[in-house]
């Protein structure tokens, strides 16, 4: 016997009854970012390697370690599968000249990083990505802060805490880097492999490190908003005076560095203590010269991405998987005539907007009953050859107070189960 396939480890099947919750979820993100006039946008999963290595930076971990790239055995292009949305987003922009006028724009699908699989980290994970395109001021900044606050009330999840900061611009974080070299040089023998690959690539994100003998030493280390000029503390202070005057609590993290070279100005993230190591839940902020370097036109950028996965998990804490929706009808039928009756008959009633189950797979009337009162479906429409010749059916509630059985023609069907529907609300 041949051994059975699995799928890849860190890329997950999301069955029925958790994919249900996936599709209430997105269908209350799509509401919810319509609402701040965000329009969908959808990009390819697979883009050129160089895409991610000009725009998240060629010394990150994810350039490094984690990307997914091969070469295209046909015409021996590099190509990798996109590990996060906004590179592809802005390369998008730029090809079609979105970036011409203003724009507010977001996706959702899959990415892929190769790293260890944990809970909330998986090597094919979902993300709602939004950005914004042509808007210089902090405002827009503070709106997509705020637009976060607003999901989680619409989600009926709390404990979600707010951390911001500033990473100012391309000539402060310089001033910044070298002296953040010249204290972790002074203390060389407390850096771990990780923070001495980094010191002279990228030391910024040293203060992100998760090793705890670290944390002491990362914590008396320069902060970055101590060398911040009057526009960028301007820029951080408007971000800040919108979030006071909303009544939205916020923690100022002098360590909030983010993982990407683009960021510039202010970054955030959501975070919560109930997944363990992963708390990041969104996350974004402002890359101003993205799209310039990526061969675009100057253009200020603003955008954030949420982790489905761990937001799903967030709400199945909070609430569990929900029940199946039931359909409106079961519709149970027995002999030749009466089974081509029925195709007829639920496609009317679909037609009238009705979620309709049909039985497949043959099977007496009473097995076919039992199924029909395990749906969970208030009605039962009955059809043997006998009705099928009268063209009518029985209509049977399945539910109490939906009424008596009885026998209506196939034509007033509809009408009759709506009009039970009415009855038994108004009891």
């Amino acid at each position: 016997m041949s051994q059975i396939l699995q799928a890849v480890r860190g890329m997950n099947d999301i069955l029925p009854a958790e994919a249900e919750l996936w599709e209430l979820f997105e269908e209350t993100v799509c509401s919810w970012l319509k609402a701040y006039g965000y329009r969908p946008i959808r990009m390819p999963i697979v883009e050129p390697t160089p895409l991610f290595k000009r725009a998240i930076g060629e010394v990150t971990d994810i350039v490094e370690k984690e990307m997914y790239s091969f070469v295209d055995g046909l015409n021996g292009e590099a190509l990798t599968l996109r590990p996060e949305g906004t590179a592809g987003c802005v390369r998008a922009a730029i090809q079609h000249n979105l970036t011409s006028t203003p724009q507010r724009l977001y996706y959702l699908g899959q990415m892929f990083r190769h790293e260890r699989p944990q809970k909330g980290r998986y090597r094919q994970f979902h993300q709602v990505g939004v950005e914004a395109f042509g808007y210089a001021g902090p405002d827009i900044d503070a709106e997509q802060i705020l637009m976060g606050a607003r999901l989680w009330g619409d989600l009926g999840l709390d404990g979600i805490e707010l951390q911001i900061n500033s990473l100012g611009q391309a000539e402060e974080r310089a001033r910044h880097r070298a002296e953040l070299i010249a204290h972790f040089e002074r203390h060389a023998e407390l850096l771990d492999e990780d923070a001495k690959r980094r010191l002279h690539t990228n030391p910024l994100r040293i203060l992100d490190s998760k090793n705890q003998a670290m944390q002491e030493l990362c914590a008396a280390a320069p902060k970055l908003i101590d060398f911040l000029g009057e526009a960028s503390l301007e820029h951080f202070e408007g971000v800040q005076s919108v979030l006071k005057n909303a009544g939205l609590p916020y923690v100022v993290n002098p360590r909030l560095v983010r993982g990407l070279d683009y960021y510039n100005l202010t970054v955030f993230e959501w975070v919560t203590d109930r997944l363990g190591a992963q708390g990041t839940v969104c996350a974004g902020g402002r890359y101003d010269g993205l799209v310039e370097q990526l061969g675009g036109k100057p253009t200020p950028a603003c955008g954030f991405a949420m982790g489905v996965e761990r937001l799903i998990a967030l709400i199945q804490e909070a609430d569990g998987v929900p029940e199946p929706a039931a359909p409106d009808v079961y519709l149970v039928h027995q002999g030749e005539m009466a089974t081509r009756l029925a195709f007829q008959v639920a496609e009317g009633l679909r037609d009238q907007g009705m979620n309709v189950l049909q039985h497949c797979g043959g099977g007496s009337f009473k097995s076919q009953m039992k199924k029909a009162d395990a749906s969970g479906a208030p009605f039962a429409v009955i059809i043997g050859d006998d009705e099928a010749t009268a063209g009518e059916a029985q209509l049977k509630p399945l539910r109490a107070g939906g009424g008596e059985q009885r026998r209506v023609g196939v034509e007033h069907l509809a009408e009759a189960i709506i009009d039970q529907l009415l009855d038994s609300e108004e009891e």
